[in-house]
């Protein structure tokens, strides 16, 4: 129970991994908002009500309280109604998980505007409203002298760290869920709030037709490392008061494996100690890149 009376928010709860973050926060005592707009895996589709429902009911099942939010977490007035939802059932917010999301997938030559924007909407700016609003919240808390001691848990992706093939959209907008997350974790400290970003490998909606062979189920009886629930003790982890010293991480999680990521950190370099003729960088270059790490390979690449 290392989450009990916490007041959380799960975007994008109603299936995968955050149906899967919700009913663990459940389990282990917090009251959980349920966001979910219930679209299909490319977004489209009419608002449907019932998946987040369906979450609020088996966590009222099990004895818990939630409560369904149909916000549009990529607008201000819906991230806006979403945190105080959360403070007018539950009496405040403690948690924010940002996970909703959607892919429309294709190579970069085919892929339309409209299709770039959609995906880097939900991800990218369906992270900034929510925390935005959160932080409003925190602050406040903070300026009237109530102790704050909350956390924001990101969603970002491999494919944010380390590119996709044919998820430019995604890839992109994941990458800036990391900025957004260090920047974050930079300005809300002061207020008692920790931001910290996680990198999931798991069988949802979005993941299964693209990686079809690495998300196959395995044989009865053996653990199925692509389960989303096994990336839910992280987020549930990072999301209680335990993990108060940890803030602007990135964790990759999948099956029962963690990694803290190592992100861009300034490596070798060369000072001339005055301006560089373009014929001269080609050898400094070299001599550089002789000194760094080989970068990991991007998804998908042959």
């Amino acid at each position: 129970m290392i989450c009990k009376d916490r007041v959380v928010i799960v975007t994008g709860a109603g299936r995968g991994l955050g149906r899967a973050h919700a009913l663990e926060f459940a389990r282990q005592g917090a009251k959980v908002v349920v966001n979910d707009l219930g679209v299909a895996r490319d977004g489209t589709g009419d608002a449907a009500s019932g998946p987040a429902q369906d979450v609020v009911a088996e966590i009222e099942k099990m004895g818990g309280q939630a409560v369904a939010s149909p916000h549009d977490i990529a607008t201000d007035d819906g991230a806006k109604a979403l945190v105080a939802l959360a403070v007018d059932t539950f009496g405040g917010l403690d948690v924010l998980v940002n996970n909703a999301g959607f892919v429309r997938d294709r190579m970069l030559v085919n892929l339309s505007e409209d299709e770039w924007d959609a995906v880097v909407r939900v991800h990218l700016k369906g992270h900034f409203l929510p925390l935005k609003h959160a932080g409003l919240h925190w602050r406040a808390q903070s300026k009237a002298g109530n102790p704050v001691d909350a956390r924001v848990i990101n969603t970002s992706s491999g494919a944010g760290l380390l590119g996709s093939v044919g998820q430019g959209n995604y890839s992109a907008a994941k990458a800036g869920v990391v900025g957004l997350t260090l920047v974050a974790s930079a300005e809300l400290g002061r207020y008692g709030v920790t931001v910290n970003a996680i990198a999931p490998a798991a069988r949802t909606r979005m993941t299964e037709k693209v990686f079809a062979q690495a998300m196959a189920r395995p044989a009865e009886g053996e653990f199925d490392t692509m389960a989303p629930d096994n990336v839910s003790p992280l987020v549930v982890w990072l999301g209680s008061t335990e993990s108060r010293a940890v803030t602007g991480r990135v964790f990759e999680a999948e099956g029962g494996r963690i990694c803290v990521m190592d992100a861009f950190r300034h490596g070798p370099s060369i000072d001339k100690g005055t301006r560089w003729n373009p014929s001269e960088i080609g050898e400094a270059v070299t001599v550089l890149l002789a000194q760094a790490p080989t970068p990991e390979p991007v998804y998908g690449a042959s």
